[in-house]
């Protein structure tokens, strides 16, 4: 396939971005989207130009570092990460557009690469436990109902790649704070900080600047991971029921 690729370019974060017009020629279908800017890359970097800095890792959907927005759309026009789009889903001759997350808490670094250490903060905020843990406990020790095993496992899954702050129109991170809450939250091992935890982590994550949800679902629509939206109202159950019992204290 030809492609046009139109690229947000921008040297650093304090300078001013513009999208730039590429032609990459000889793109397969079977290409991930990544692998088709490492080709873009070599042609620059032949031509002596600077190639387009992007985010990746492991290139396998887990790690949650590829970010792009693609035609408008948080890692493209299907529902997984950007690694594991392939160009089969695009046509010859198409005009694609490539830019970086956009939101307030997440600036740009250079090019396509942004600062997410907003949600390393708000893990540190209380995205862990501080129970003793020592060698690998008996696995039926400390019964957990299938439900909650469930419902811990499906929140586990977030990758915190922030797909779902690029799609929200708000720019909120709410998905992602419920997810870490609640996949804590329901486990007997996360008990001993259920109302800190959320208190905590919710109020870094005002901090951080991140906008406030207004349930417009986007995020949910964007996630690779199906996060379901109910995190978010699950997170407001714990929420309202961390501020009540902190209050009675």
């Amino acid at each position: 396939m030809r492609l046009n690729l139109r690229v947000w370019r921008q040297k650093n974060a304090d300078a001013d971005g513009a999208m730039s017009t590429y032609e990459v020629d000889g793109i397969s279908p079977d290409m991930s989207f990544l692998e088709m800017l490492d080709t873009l890359n070599e042609e620059l970097i032949l031509r002596g130009d600077d190639p387009v800095a992007f985010d990746h890792d492991c290139r396998e959907g887990i790690c949650g570092a590829c970010s792009l927005v693609i035609d408008g759309e948080a890692h493209g026009p299907e529902r997984t990460t950007t690694c594991q789009l392939h160009m089969r889903s695009f046509r010859d001759g198409d005009t694609i557009d490539v830019e970086p997350w956009r939101a307030a808490a997440f600036p740009v670094v250079k090019d396509l690469v942004v600062d997410r250490s907003a949600f390393d903060r708000i893990i540190q905020a209380g995205g862990y436990v501080t129970a003793p843990t020592g060698a690998a406990p008996e696995a039926h020790a400390t019964p957990v109902p299938k439900p909650d095993a469930d419902l811990a496992f499906e929140h586990a899954e977030c990758i915190g790649c922030g797909a779902c702050v690029a799609a929200c129109p708000n720019g909120a991170a709410m998905l992602f704070t419920s997810a870490k809450v609640n996949h804590l939250n329901v486990l007997p091992q996360g008990a001993p900080e259920r109302e800190t935890r959320v208190l905590d982590m919710v109020a870094q994550m005002d901090e951080e600047g991140f906008g406030g949800c207004t349930l417009a679902g986007e995020c949910a629509t964007a996630c690779p991971k199906g996060i379901p939206l109910t995190s978010i109202t699950g997170m407001n159950k714990e929420w309202l029921r961390a501020t009540r019992k902190v209050s009675k204290r």
